[in-house]
């Protein structure tokens, strides 16, 4: 409650008169309860409080920026750092520690919200926060009052560091190995495709300190300007360009035993648990770019005619239409069931994170690519944000666990139920 009041308080900052507002928040501003894809449906006084909050500084902080930060491949550090202000920093961290003390439900509205105003820089700051949670959870008194503050604040910032060049979906074959020596780990390894990596100062690593498989893999914290870290080059994507990507690389690098979270052998199991949480964080960013496109799409329709008549007279435009808006609907139940699944801590919570995230990833970006074909020509410029929607949110599908993988987990769920 005291989180949510904080972020009420920031709400006249992020409303103020005479700033633009982004089409989409216009347009979810007009229709209200209204329309049959309104997001806060469903939701509490206070959810929708602070979903308000995220909108508008979606529409005001991220969406007219957006663009640029994409061309330039810009790291918006204090965007982020005035969304924290509003407590998106640690929205689920405890708030003794500065966070915002919001569940899992609360963190998926206010991430669907975010990403109308910029997919990539969204993606990112759930990442942090998940990298915030991490410690928060499993670190002790010392590690959580050192790391944590800065965290929920972005003074510093966080990359999570699991995947590397030969283990991406089998993460537990990963072969960085941290060496026990005197009160220090010893890292040699590398990390691949490490979102924020370079340019944040805090790195949740796992890493192997004992034999094969899951059992021998740790979670150790690795701070930036410690000797024998370096990063890779920075990488060139088609999407998330808001966002810098590096490799990660550890090279002698001397870690203490102190910056540790948990017991030796618990790192896989923090992992994963920090993993379906990512997941429903990403389906979440994706629910918030494909509400976007098919606004666009419907505003597209209504003015842009051929053959004398406006496209949305067309019926199999309208079909379409019907589709996409059909789709989204069900993919934002399916994210919320699986957020009130894993903040209850049910049994059925892996299953919904992974459901959530294959059957919402995918139909999001089938959304949004329909938005583009609905745009024609114009779909394809730059000039258009409907193709940055669709750039930045097909990498959904692959990260926080291939949707294949997902299929998997899905399976062998149900396959060993008695």
């Amino acid at each position: 409650m005291a989180a949510a009041r904080t972020l009420f308080r920031f709400a006249r900052l992020t409303s103020c008169a005479g700033k633009s507002r982004s089409l989409i928040f216009n347009r979810i501003q007009r229709r209200g309860i209204s329309s049959s894809i309104d997001p806060s449906i469903g939701l509490s006084d206070e959810q929708k409080e602070f979903q308000k909050v995220a909108f508008d500084f979606a529409a005001n902080e991220m969406a007219p920026h957006m663009a640029e930060w994409d061309e330039k491949e810009i790291f918006p550090v204090e965007c982020m750092r005035k969304a924290a202000q509003l407590g998106f920093g640690g929205i689920y961290v405890d708030p003794e520690l500065g966070g915002s003390g919001l569940s899992r439900l609360d963190t998926s509205v206010i991430f669907e919200a975010l990403s109308t105003g910029c997919v990539s820089t969204t993606a990112y700051i759930s990442i942090h926060n998940m990298c915030n949670w991490m410690i928060d959870t499993f670190g002790n008194a010392e590690q959580r009052e050192r790391f944590c503050p800065d965290l929920c604040t972005m003074d510093k910032f966080a990359s999570y560091c699991l995947t590397e060049p030969g283990s991406g979906s089998d993460a537990a074959s990963l072969l960085t190995n941290a060496k026990l020596q005197g009160d220090h780990y010893v890292l040699n390894g590398s990390k691949a495709f490490i979102s924020g990596g370079g340019d944040t100062d805090v790195y949740v690593v796992m890493c192997r300190t004992g034999g094969g498989g899951a059992k021998g893999i740790s979670c150790v914290v690795v701070e930036k300007g410690t000797p024998g870290l370096s990063f890779g080059k920075k990488e060139k994507k088609v999407g998330w360009n808001s966002q810098p990507t590096r490799a990660v690389i550890f090279e002698d690098c001397a870690v203490p035993v102190t910056n540790r979270l948990g017991v030796e052998g618990q790192g896989f199991n923090i992992a994963m648990r920090g993993l379906n949480g990512g997941r429903i964080n990403i389906a979440s960013c994706s629910l918030g770019a494909a509400h976007a496109c098919v606004l666009l799409a419907k505003d597209h329709l209504t003015v842009r005619k051929q053959f004398g008549e406006p496209l949305s007279s067309n019926q199999f435009l309208q079909f379409k239409l019907a589709e996409m808006a059909t789709k989204l609907v069900a993919s934002r139940l399916l994210v919320r069931e699986a957020a009130r699944a894993l903040q209850e801590g049910r049994p059925d919570s892996v299953a919904l994170c992974s459901m959530a995230k294959l059957f919402v990833t995918d139909e999001c970006f089938t959304i949004c690519n329909q938005a583009l074909q609905m745009h024609g020509g114009y779909g394809y410029l730059k000039d258009y944000a409907v193709q940055q929607f669709v750039r930045d949110i097909r990498v959904h599908q692959i990260l926080e666990g291939t949707n294949e993988v997902m299929r998997m987990i899905i399976a062998r769920g149900l396959l060993t139920e008695s």
